[in-house]
């Protein structure tokens, strides 16, 4: 299952990258595909690539959504695949 989370843009990068907190994990995403990126911002993230901006309201009810259902966490690397 594939699933696209909302993340808070903590860095700009070069080239089109930023640097995205995903549950506190930091993780490089590409913003080619989405316009008018700064920090703070909240994106849409999946497989990598910024999908959209998204509402910081939004981005907040849907990342409490996620701590309901327990989907708030990444694996842990050893059970990554």
């Amino acid at each position: 299952m594939c699933l696209a989370v909302p993340a808070r843009v903590i860095e700009l990068l070069e080239e089109d990258r930023a640097t995205v907190s995903l549950g506190g994990v930091k993780v490089a995403c590409s913003l080619a595909l989405v316009e008018g990126v700064a920090v703070g911002d909240y994106v849409i993230v999946h497989v990598g690539y910024a999908l959209s901006k998204l509402d910081p309201e939004e981005a907040e009810r849907t990342l409490a959504l996620l701590a309901e259902t327990g989907t708030d966490t990444l694996p842990p690397a050893s059970d990554a695949a």
